[in-house]
């Protein structure tokens, strides 16, 4: 009995599906369409396949790349979305970019002052890489799961260490 399709033919048959799914259930908010994000999946793997054959678990490869793919169309949505507003002179400005590096670096110097784990955390879920939940626990040595309620607990510090500062001016 086979586990795994020999030819590429099949493992692509066999996988169509689930990538059907993942793309479609991954894409809201991303600004793509789940053809799009499909057509993204099948170019890694025939990579992949050219550069050394198929992955020991295809569909767990495959919903890994689905999310990647996904995180890339959101970071892409994101920057457009942004480049689009070059037209208002208002941030572009010295004075706006002055102002946005000094919130940016009070931000940051907030983050560095939280207790225990939360420096770390919101560093990850601040990250240009935008990793997932699982490679922010990975990083972290916490499971999965307690990132939800970790996250929320740390946020709450950073706004009440925010509150008491705004105050204080």
């Amino acid at each position: 009995m086979r586990h795994q399709p020999v030819t590429a033919y099949e493992l692509i048959a066999s996988l169509g599906p689930l990538l059907a799914a993942e793309a479609a259930a991954e894409t809201p908010g991303t600004g793509a369409e789940p053809a799009d994000l499909e057509q993204a999946v099948w170019l890694r793997l025939l990579e992949r396949l050219a550069a050394g054959g198929p992955p020991p678990d295809p569909p767990d490869w495959l919903r890994r790349a689905v999310r990647t793919e996904a995180r890339r169309a959101r970071r892409t949505a994101r920057r457009e979305t942004a480049t689009g507003d070059l037209a208002d002179p208002g941030p572009r400005d010295p004075e706006g970019l002055v102002l946005a590096a000094a919130r940016r670096r009070a931000l940051r110097d907030a983050l560095r002052r939280l207790p225990g784990r939360c420096p770390r955390l919101l560093e990850a879920l601040l990250s240009p890489r935008d990793p997932t939940y699982r490679e922010i626990a990975g990083e972290l040595g916490i499971s999965q799961g307690s990132l939800g309620p970790e996250r929320s607990r740390c946020l709450g510090c950073l706004r009440r260490l925010l509150t008491r500062e705004v105050a204080a001016r």
